[in-house]
């Protein structure tokens, strides 16, 4: 891993990188070269999913990269149409990858009216047991979902990937992780693009002469998510990646915190297929 890059310790005694590199919605004719700006700029961690349809670029840029794997940490995630051959589908992110491994593997969706996430968090146990993944976790899952799954089967998911920025906090959400020992990572942590123009978010940046974009990166760091900026531009992929030599003081986290309005953009994880 890149020495700038803060790392959280998973309750698998792993450790993570905090900052990411997203690729959803990046198409097949992006994905090669973004994913391998993201490497050279100095991004280690990668976060995919089967259902993004880009695994084989993210492979193919990893391997061209030419840095060693155990630099790397890829994460990818199951989808919900495969919840009853769990192993199947994580070899088959694999070979696309052009991997013998990743180092997380998430149920992507729980998928509660038509999918089985107990029966797939069962299964998970066996992509670890077998070396498929190093550690395994799940994203969307509300705490019903985890109390669920954790009622019934031991092992405690490393990490709960969710939909979380300034104007949908998930304050509640992430205290729970927490206290299971859970790590939160943030995905869409930038919001939507008016939150970026944000008063209180722009206010802090002309303070600190920086972007809106690595003010609330910056803002996720602090409160101990894992995030995963997103871009196809160079520039940009550059500029989300510059957060490690500025801090931000408690007026600027309680301004940003005042940002919450409960705004979900994404699907709720209680309805969605």
């Amino acid at each position: 891993m890149t020495d700038d890059v803060p790392t959280l310790a998973l309750n698998d005694g792993r450790m993570i990188p905090q900052v990411g590199f997203g690729v959803w919605q990046v198409s097949n004719e992006d994905i090669i070269p973004a994913v391998s700006t993201a490497l050279e700029v100095g991004y280690r961690h990668i976060d995919t999913a089967a259902i993004y349809g880009n695994e084989e670029g993210v492979g193919k840029a990893i391997a061209d990269s030419g840095i060693p794997r155990d630099e790397l940490f890829v994460t990818t995630k199951l989808w919900n149409t495969r919840h009853h051959d769990v192993v199947d589908a994580a070899k088959e992110s694999l070979d696309k990858l052009g991997l013998d491994h990743v180092d997380l593997y998430l149920i992507h969706w729980p998928s509660p009216t038509k999918g089985d996430y107990i029966r797939a968090w069962e299964q998970m146990q066996e992509v670890r047991a077998q070396g498929l993944s190093r550690s395994i976790g799940v994203s969307n899952f509300t705490q019903t979902h985890l109390d669920t799954i954790l009622a019934l089967i031991d092992t405690v998911p490393a990490v709960n990937q969710i939909e979380l920025h300034p104007t949908f906090a998930q304050r509640a959400m992430s205290a729970y992780n927490a206290s299971k020992g859970i790590v939160t990572e943030a995905y869409s942590p930038l919001g939507l693009s008016q939150d970026l123009q944000d008063p209180a978010v722009v206010e802090i940046a002309e303070e600190l002469n920086r972007t809106p974009a690595q003010v609330i990166l910056r803002w996720h760091l602090q409160k101990g998510h894992v995030v995963f900026p997103k871009s196809v531009t160079s520039s940009r992929i550059k500029e989300n990646f510059r957060l490690f030599d500025f801090e931000l003081d408690d007026k600027a986290m309680k301004a940003i915190d005042g940002v919450d309005a409960g705004n979900r953009t994404n699907q709720d994880p209680d309805e969605f297929f």
